[in-house]
């Protein structure tokens, strides 16, 4: 009989892709993983008001799932935190065997949460929210997500990172020329003598003083971008700020210098030790096995 084990899992978005895209490598289910993909890609155009459906909301969600087999996906409908709060359709869960193993992919909003509480023993999320949420602030700035869990406190969570899924993406600092001293780019070695505002994220201000270190952090002013805002414009109105860059083509649009990378973003797979059992292990090794180009080093 194969064993079964439930995993956390984003509803939607980048971590759930970069998820479905390990698991389908794993467990050969192209089809299941591009099936739930091209399903939310679709819905999220429809919520954007980039496409125009022929069906509601309910019909469509009707179609998409199949309550009969768990190895079809499942959708279901939230309420999305836009303006006007319109029901979005995301995912809701599929079962994919792999390695001897079913791994029962549930879908959560707030996956490490879920981990927190003992409510799942693995599952995937953005290793920023691991830094936004427990990782200990020191003087020293936080550069790899593979000392993530060195700066965990056991007292606060059971949780810890085991390993990367490889979907790399950079906070990277930036400024305009006029707030750079002449010859200087955007560095931890500027913010040193750089007394100002800096512009980021309002949910990222942890993350933000773990990655450049409580030192550095002393004589900035946190700033954010007004609602419906574009990041890169508060930051180049700001003169220096912190955001995610895959090019950094859009910032340089705005007249930004586009400077170090100070962490990386990467969905990771989590565990809670205390949850955890010889499914789990097994499932933790198929994936520390797969991992290839990633920032992690855990293992």
């Amino acid at each position: 009989m194969t064993d079964a084990i439930p995993i956390a899992v984003p509803r939607k978005g980048r971590p759930l892709e970069a998820v479905l895209d390990r698991v389908a490598a794993e467990a050969d289910a192209e089809g299941v993983a591009d099936e739930i993909v091209s399903t939310l890609r679709y819905e999220k155009a429809v919520t954007k008001g980039d496409q125009t459906p022929d069906r509601d909301a309910y019909e469509r969600l009707a179609d998409y799932s199949d309550l009969s087999d768990p190895a079809r996906p499942d959708f279901t409908l939230l309420r999305d935190d836009r303006a006007g709060k319109p029901r979005r359709i995301v995912f809701d869960s599929v079962t994919v065997p792999a390695g001897g193993v079913d791994l029962r992919l549930v879908g959560r909003e707030e996956p490490f949460r879920a981990l927190r509480k003992h409510d799942f023993a693995l599952g995937f999320d953005s290793a920023d929210l691991v830094l936004e949420e427990v990782v200990e602030l020191r003087p020293d700035p936080l550069t790899r997500i593979a000392d993530v869990n060195a700066r965990i406190d056991p007292h606060d969570t059971d949780v810890r990172v085991v390993a990367g899924m490889g979907d790399t993406v950079y906070h990277t600092l930036m400024a305009t020329p006029e707030t750079l001293p002449q010859g200087s780019s955007p560095s931890r070695k500027f913010l040193r003598d750089y007394e100002g505002e800096l512009c980021i994220s309002p949910r990222y201000e942890r993350l933000v003083e773990a990655v450049l270190g409580t030192r550095n952090a002393e004589t900035l002013a946190f700033t954010y971008p007004d609602e419906d805002e574009e990041e890169e414009a508060a930051i180049a109105a700001t003169g220096a700020g912190v955001y995610l860059t895959v090019t950094g083509s859009t910032a340089r649009e705005h007249g930004l210098v586009v400077g170090e990378e100070l962490f990386p973003s990467e969905t990771v797979l989590m565990e809670n030790y205390e949850e955890s059992g010889p499914t789990a292990e097994r499932v933790k090794e198929l994936f520390a096995r797969a991992e290839t180009e990633t920032e992690m080093a855990i293992y």
